[in-house]
């Protein structure tokens, strides 16, 4: 996944402070002793994360915002007529000060956050979305825009500028530019509201995943859990003041990985409904009004901009381009994977009654019984697997190596540096010829200060016209175990770190002029398809038999264990496909409902499960992968009308993956391609131009049918 730091207006341009901002930045500048007052002197401006305390934040955004504003006000009122260089080019070049502030807090927030960040957080949220109005509705700034819009043909410009004009173009007039001066108004009030409520649901989630980790008594109910895995829920009840008892914490999806190898039923099912209930239960971590309030509003808003939804608004400016097309796709898709699904319960419900089972599959038995059904099909389960994925190797033999195979880069790990937590690795990145790339920053583990799930972002976005190198991190969520065990990772887990490090590559690779453009700068539903291609590289032969080696003893793992894990990856698709579907469909029907059709809070539940029943994914043992009041793709801002990404790309990543196939593999020749034809270009070219530049023609659905075991899907 990833999820940008910065606040997404104009590329890299964040926003514009209040009248009393400018008044403020007038006055003074920002104090030299912080932090934020000047470019970090650190390598590639790396933030100085030793120096920044919660305090240096709020005075930041407040001059931050004011000195771009009066950035802004000087371009808007120019008194030569417009060019390129005298608005776009100084819009790109401003809020420099703001821009660090945001990117530093933001990747805070969600990795690392505290009671003030929070507080601050929500404060800011309602600012933040007016100053970015400021500039989006302000007459004399699109004046200037329009101009050189409808000038574009003559100016002599080079393609990326001539996209740059473009894209300020499309923003200003998705923005609102064109409403009339009452309808902005009414624009700002619910702009400001929506953003307010977005940062309410994510703070709210965090408090709801940690008072809704299961807390264990007795260690016997643990029962087919790893050692590993047992003392690690042992290190987090002690971390919550409970020693002696064992906390299993949850993770952000709806099935737990745990729900694989605990053998007590009654366990399974108190963890799967304390996952599913989140944000269902009256009191402070209740977010069915947030998310009825955030649909509605967001509906709102694109009634006010001239759409009849809020998805419509938001897949105009994607490669699906309009709600049909999705419909189209997840519609196609929806019922050959539910039919496998039904056939897998079918073969689950099979080995409950070998056992003597006397009980009708639930949710919280599948992942349970599917690994027992692996065992048998395929004679391997996870555990097996488990000692040959430790995490060091895994991420600089196996994701490292990897990359270097295809781009020749190299990796340096740097202990010289400050980070903003001891968890924290960081490797300087160079390229083939032994020039600096950039800095990788690993946030693997996790805690109770860390959002769930696993993301990319920026510290630094790479631009030509700032002189600046790209700075990136992923995170992911691997429980920590105790002090002097090594950290096993799942093959899931592994291959999160191959899909993360392929956002990482894509931000790292950027060489482009302008910050809007910058790495994974482009469609939401094109976002995803880099990451996707470099999951191919974990099973890769020769990339697993480099970092798939026993933990204690470095033999690699078995080929007959290698081939059985190979063997088995299409086995599950039904109902991996089939929860993903039930989610994006969830998405599309909070999205395509307008303002009347929300329902209220008390009845969001209900409309959640007749949007499932309508779409023909309502099928118990296979929940949602997201529930609504959990479902921090969509409703904490990001995803939103967008969660179908992940399978919109995953046509072109498995095209790719085909074409990688074809042309030798793991080569240099393959890598250099993809990276100068794509990965390089970030959003200075139309996203399905790169693709058709890189693969050669329009994709095609085929491979990724087949892929999830659906390729009757294709005549139906």
């Amino acid at each position: 996944m990833l999820k940008r730091a910065s606040l997404g207006l104009l590329g890299s341009m964040l926003v514009l402070a209040s009248a009393q901002a400018v008044e403020i930045h007038n006055r003074e500048s920002l104090p030299a002793s912080n932090p934020f007052a000047r470019a970090s002197m650190l390598p590639y401006q790396l933030p100085p994360f030793d120096q920044i305390k919660d305090s240096d934040y709020a005075p930041a955004f407040a001059h931050g915002m004011a000195e771009q504003r009066a950035e802004i006000l000087t371009i808007a009122n120019h008194p030569a007529p417009p060019s390129f260089d005298n608005t776009l080019l100084a819009m790109e070049r401003s809020g420099r000060l703001l821009d660090r502030v945001s990117l530093m807090f933001f990747n805070l927030s969600s990795s690392n956050t505290n009671a003030a960040m929070q507080k601050l957080e929500a404060q800011l949220a309602p600012q933040l979305a007016a100053h970015r109005d400021a500039i989006l509705l302000d007459d004399k700034l699109f004046a200037r825009v329009d101009a050189l819009y409808r000038q574009r043909a003559t100016l002599g410009l080079n393609p990326e500028q001539l996209r740059l004009v473009e894209r300020y173009h499309t923003n200003f007039v998705r923005a609102g530019a064109r409403l009339a001066p009452a309808q902005k108004d009414t624009l700002r009030t619910l702009n400001a509201r929506i953003a307010a409520a977005q940062t309410a649901f994510e703070q709210r989630l965090l408090e709801a995943n940690n008072q809704g980790a299961l807390v264990i008594e007795d260690v016997r109910q643990l029962d087919g859990l790893a050692p590993g895995a047992i003392a690690a829920a042992a290190e987090a009840a002690k971390a919550r003041g409970l020693t002696g008892k064992y906390v299993i914490a949850l993770q952000n999806t709806t099935s737990q990985p745990t729900l694989t190898d605990l053998n007590d039923r009654g366990v399974r099912e108190r963890l799967l409904a304390a996952s599913m209930q989140r944000g269902l239960r009256d009191g402070a971590t209740d977010e069915r009004a947030l998310i009825t309030e955030i649909a509605r509003l967001r509906a709102e808003r694109a009634r006010l901009l001239g759409y009849p939804n809020h998805a419509a608004y938001a897949l105009e400016d994607s490669t699906a381009h309009d709600t049909a097309a999705v419909n189209a796709m997840l519609g196609k898709l929806a019922p050959p994977a539910v039919a496998n699904a039904r056939r897998e319960a079918a073969d689950l419900q099979q080995a409950i009654q070998a056992e003597g089972g006397k009980f009708q599959l639930g949710a919280a038995d599948w992942a349970h019984y599917a690994e027992k059904v692996r065992q048998q099909r395929y004679a391997f389960d996870e555990s097996q697997m488990r000692p040959y994925f430790e995490m060091q190797r895994v991420l600089e033999d196996g994701v490292f190596y990897a990359a270097t195979r295809l781009y020749g880069v190299t990796f340096k790990r740097r202990t010289d540096l400050p980070m903003y937590h001891p968890d924290v690795q960081v490797y300087e990145v160079f390229n083939s010829d032994g020039s600096r790339l950039g800095l990788f920053l690993a946030d693997y583990y996790a805690r109770s200060s860390k959002r769930g799930g696993a993301w990319m972002n920026n510290f630094v976005d790479q631009s030509h016209l700032l002189g600046t190198l790209p700075v990136v991190v992923n995170n992911l969520n691997v429980p920590k175990p105790p002090a002097g065990q090594p950290t096993l990772l799942s093959f899931d887990e592994v291959n999160t770190a191959f899909h993360e490090f392929g956002h990482a590559l894509h931000g790292l690779f950027s060489d482009v002029t302008y910050p809007m453009f910058s790495g994974t700068n482009v469609p939401r539903d094109f976002v995803e398809y880099p990451s996707q291609v470099n999951e191919m590289w974990a099973t890769w032969p020769e990339v697993l038999t480099h970092y798939a080696r026993h933990y204690q003893t470095g033999v690699p793992m078995p080929q007959t264990l290698v081939d059985k894990v190979l063997a088995a990856q299409k086995f599950n698709q039904g109902y991996a496909t089939t929860e993903y579907l039930a989610a994006a469909l969830l998405d599309q029907a909070w999205h395509q409902i307008g303002p009347a059709q929300v329902p209220a809070a008390t009845q969001a539940e209900a409309f959640e499960h007749a949007a499932l029943a309508k779409a023909g994914v309502a099928f118990g043992p296979v929940p949602p992968r997201y529930r609504s009041t959990y479902f921090a793709h969509i409703f904490g801002g990001g995803y939103a009308a967008g969660y179908y990404s992940y399978i919109w790309s995953e046509v072109l990543d498995a095209d790719s993956v085909e074409w990688f196939k074809r042309h030798g593999g793991l080569t240099r020749a393959n890598g250099d391609a993809f990276r100068s034809k794509l990965l390089s270009k970030g959003g200075s070219v139309d996203a399905m131009t790169l693709f058709r530049d890189f693969y050669g023609s329009d994709p095609d659905i085929q491979p990724l049918l087949e892929r999830r075991g659906l390729a009757g899907a294709s005549d139906t």
